[in-house]
């Protein structure tokens, strides 16, 4: 590991006044993921700025009914608050689908929107990688893509965002707060992340010397109908291999009025799925509608031969999430024109069926059920 100065920050201004300063600094909370990128060589900060003990806030009620979550805040104890379970339950559910409970309790709301691609490529220094090293290439087009994306990729990168907790919250519109010397600004979250574009070592639009103070999330009332699912290889030790984050609301005539839908693991970024949201809103609330509208957002799917499974994947999840909110018996209706009935599984070495593993619990629960994972979470 590369020597580096630290620092201890004891309020928002001296935080950002030192990050500002000083070009190579990076902010400091529980460290889950960039400790981990710092003992690979992959992260080299000249100085590390521990933002542990400031006062970011909690979660906070917001005029009009929605929350204010300061950056502090740790993953368990966000998952955990009423106002989230109750208003905004996706978020709950993405949370809990994350991390181990160690981890969780480690892992900052802030921190975990500045977490860095697992691509292989990008965590080993001896690979090439254009998110790490510009001009290498991306050894992942032609390798081990099967994780990777297919949404929002170019051939200078097909990394994925890694995370669940961006994923609800690209779904809930929320708003990223942070503080720069000019004072408080503010990145919708779909302003915030970034497409690999011509520099895929940018992952957001944070400004230099810039610090996440908190995220904001809107008073949304299709928002407690919501819901968070994950498919992955197993239950534990995994990220997702393709992940949707959902609100609806549906009238007494069975017609969708309003629907949020985010896809995880199939992007650079959290994927606002606004094709297939316009597409829905004045539609049946069917398992056919939904494919269709799925099957539209995922047109523009550039794939590798490794990973073209997603779109079949991520359609499936799109209609078991939507028709779950819905209140249909999606099992029963796999069999709607334009849904594959039979289960996809992507094939093992020696050509059996390999099992991918998706959490499936009600709308309203915590997720628990799930709540093993140990994939990790940065602060």
């Amino acid at each position: 590991m590369k020597t580096f100065e630290y620092e201890r920050a004891t309020d928002v201004a001296s935080a950002v006044a030192t990050l500002d300063r000083t070009p190579n600094a990076k902010p400091l909370g529980g460290g889950t993921n960039l400790v981990d990128l710092m003992k690979l060589g992959v992260e080299r900060p000249d100085l590390l700025v521990d933002v542990s003990r400031v006062d970011f806030g909690g979660v906070d009620e917001l005029p009009g009914g929605g929350l204010r979550i300061g950056a502090g805040v740790r993953n368990s104890d966000l998952a955990a608050h009423p106002l989230v379970r109750t208003r905004y339950p996706a978020l709950t559910r993405a949370l809990v689908s994350a991390a181990s409970g160690q981890l969780r309790n480690q892992a900052t709301t802030g921190g975990n929107l500045l977490q860095r691609t697992r691509c292989t490529y990008f965590m080993d220094t001896t690979k090439p990688c254009n998110k790490r090293e510009p001009g290498t290439g991306c050894g992942a087009i032609a390798g081990l893509s099967r994780e990777l994306g297919i949404l929002g990729v170019n051939d200078l990168c097909i990394a994925t965002h890694p995370g669940d907790m961006a994923v609800a919250l690209a779904a809930l519109d929320a708003v990223v707060v942070f503080g720069t010397v000019d004072g408080e600004q503010r990145l919708p979250i779909d302003g915030f992340f970034r497409e690999p574009g011509d520099d895929p070592t940018r992952d957001t639009n944070l400004p230099a010397g810039a610090l996440i103070t908190a995220v904001e999330l809107p008073a949304l009332s299709v928002a407690t109908n919501s819901t968070y699912r994950k498919a992955r290889d197993r239950r534990s030790y995994a990220f997702a291999l393709g992940s949707v984050a959902a609100a609806l609301s549906v009238d007494e005539a069975g017609v969708v009025t309003d629907v949020r839908i985010a896809l995880g693991a199939a992007s650079p970024v959290p994927w606002r799925a606004r094709k297939a949201e316009e597409a829905l809103v004045g539609s049946p609330a069917t398992p056919a509608s939904f494919a269709a509208a799925a099957q539209l957002e995922l047109a523009a799917a550039t794939t590798t031969e490794q990973n073209a499974f997603k779109v079949a994947l991520l359609t499936r999840l799109v209609v078991g999430v939507l028709s779950e909110l819905a209140g249909l018996d999606h099992e029963a209706d796999d069999t709607a024109e334009g849904v594959d009935p039979s289960p996809f599984r992507p094939t093992g070495a020696n050509g059996a069926h390999r099992h991918v593993a998706a959490d499936v619990g009600p709308a309203s629960g915590t997720g628990t059920a799930d709540a093993t994972d140990t994939e990790g979470n940065p602060a």
